[in-house]
């Protein structure tokens, strides 16, 4: 739905709905249905998480890493869309997460899913941006005399980080505008990546995309220790697809910012997973491919990909391609900051945060952002990532305990609500349905399959060398029954439910009032 068919109908349709569920409209809705799309899309960005963790597919069962295990991989990321875009279409809300876990369970499942969340989505952020420093550094990094240091990378992300929030800060439009152009960039540049791959390839071996081959250990340049259980390293090879195709909930995110926002938040969540999956599944297996020599090429290890395109592109069209990867990498992370401010804006409007809620809850009357929400998550991003580059446990970067546990954060914060979900469906907690609509089903077998999927994503990612990751979500659980228990079930109220959203009404108008609603 693009904004000419954006009807009076419908606007009264999308502010019917949010001030139902106690909210004003502050930020501006203005983001199209393919713009939404795009967000996630951008995320997801298989020019990021499919190249960067490409080694995973390779050094553990070989080319059936992408051929076979990005396809199942992406299967179980799809389950869990499936299910979030239903509950998503009822209800479309800034935060979806956390206010789905508080709706259909209570204040503590909403407060959990929250913290899980935006840990994770603060830590993926780094992650990516860290991710983007490293490919600058080996790509055009000779250039400017960089060699990769600690503090070149801090200074590289603190650079990038400030720019996507700055972006983020003059308004949605801008940021759409943006995503929207990344989304047409990685389609094109994955294109002309599969293409040039087969073109280039020294020979083709259709069969190594079918072909299981152990390539753990030495063998693999010490991506996975060494095993010689194929379903094991099968398994550990899903952990490509699982880091890749996620971040689609940055479509429920903006849906204050979406237009016909029931309908076109769960298309965009199925469909960025989909279209993820099917052209990242055609691009890993170019890439396999082009591999002149896949038994040498695994033994590189982490620099597999890089060695793949010194061997077979010509220069120019290797750093063309480089430039384009770049610059789709910087709009992953100018995505992801939308994401994560849009999560702590709407958990901090209902006191999330124990401290600076009314601030952080704050949207800018000029630019319709929550532009404090915007500029704390660049900055605790930046301190991560200070952290995570010169501090060790062990002798393990914390850069590397953090970002696999990244992984199981962000996907119990989607299996929480998926779950209550489950449960609340046809109840009194959740009554009806919204628009799109699976049917009660195919809805609940999708979450029974999510779960099924949050098993295999937390098994795999507390296998060695993550097994710190275990100790880590320990010792988060323990925390968080700590404060909850200790202060938080004390304070924090939740989301207005009940008598408080009739209550609310009055302050509903004057926030629209004073950010210049339109009909306020």
């Amino acid at each position: 739905m693009s904004a000419q068919d954006y009807t009076e109908v419908d606007k009264k349709e999308d502010l019917n709905v949010l001030h139902g569920m106690g909210y004003a409209q502050e930020l501006s809705r203005s983001m199209s249905r393919f713009s939404n799309f795009a967000i996630s899309f951008s995320i997801i960005c298989i020019l990021s998480g499919g190249i960067n963790s490409f080694a995973q597919a390779t050094s553990s069962i070989g080319g059936a890493g992408a051929g076979i295990g990005w396809i199942v991989g992406c299967m179980v990321s799809g389950f869990f869309a499936l299910a979030m875009a239903q509950i998503a279409s009822a209800f479309p809300t800034a935060g979806g997460l956390y206010h789905w876990a508080s709706i259909l369970g209570n204040r503590f499942t909403g407060w959990l899913t929250a913290w899980l969340n935006l840990l994770g989505l603060i830590t993926v952020l780094g992650a990516i941006n860290i991710g983007t420093a490293f490919f600058f550094v080996g790509t055009f990094g000779g250039a400017f005399g960089m060699t990769g240091t600690p503090g070149e990378i801090v200074g590289f992300v603190a650079f990038i980080t400030v720019l996507q929030a700055l972006l983020n800060h003059f308004g949605i439009k801008l940021t759409a505008m943006l995503t929207d152009a990344s989304g047409f960039l990685i389609l094109a540049t994955t294109a002309v990546l599969i293409v040039a791959c087969l073109i280039f390839a020294p020979a083709i071996d259709i069969t190594r995309l079918w072909t299981f081959t152990n390539y753990s250990g030495d063998a693999g340049g010490g991506v996975f220790p060494q095993s010689d259980s194929m379903g094991y390293l099968f398994l550990l090879c899903l952990l490509l697809p699982v880091y890749t195709i996620t971040g689609y909930d940055a479509s429920a995110h903006t849906s204050e910012e979406t237009l016909k926002a029931a309908h076109s938040v769960p298309r965009a969540i199925v469909s960025s997973v989909l279209w993820s999956s099917l052209i990242g599944w055609v691009m890993l297996c170019a890439i396999v491919l082009a591999i002149p020599d896949l038994a040498a090429g695994a033994k590189q290890g982490w620099g597999v990909f890089f060695a793949t395109m010194d061997a077979i592109l010509p220069s120019w069209l290797k750093t063309l391609l480089y430039l384009a990867i770049l610059i789709a990498q910087f709009l992953c992370g100018l995505a992801t900051v939308t994401s994560a401010s849009r999560m702590l804006f709407a958990f901090s409007r209902d006191g999330g945060m124990p401290v600076g809620s009314a601030s952080l809850a704050k949207v800018s009357p000029i630019w319709r952002t929550p532009v404090n929400a915007i500029w704390t998550a660049a900055i605790l991003e930046i301190i991560y990532v200070f952290l995570a580059q010169f501090i060790s446990i062990g002798g393990t970067n914390i850069y590397t305990i953090v970002v696999n546990s990244t992984l199981v954060f962000l996907f119990l914060s989607f299996i929480i609500p998926i779950v209550l979900g489950m449960m609340a469906f046809g109840t009194e907690k959740w009554p009806n349905p919204g628009p799109w609509n699976l049917g009660a089903g195919l809805f609940k077998l999708f979450c029974i399959l999510s779960v099924v999927g949050m098993v295999i994503i937390f098994y795999i990612a507390i296998q060695p060398p993550n097994d710190k990751v275990l100790y880590i979500t320990l010792g988060f659980i323990v925390l968080t029954a700590v404060l909850w228990f200790g202060f938080e079930n004390r304070r924090f109220k939740g989301p207005p439910i009940g008598d408080q959203i009739a209550k609310r009404q009055a302050a509903i108008r004057a926030a629209e009032v004073a950010v210049g609603e339109a009909g306020a």
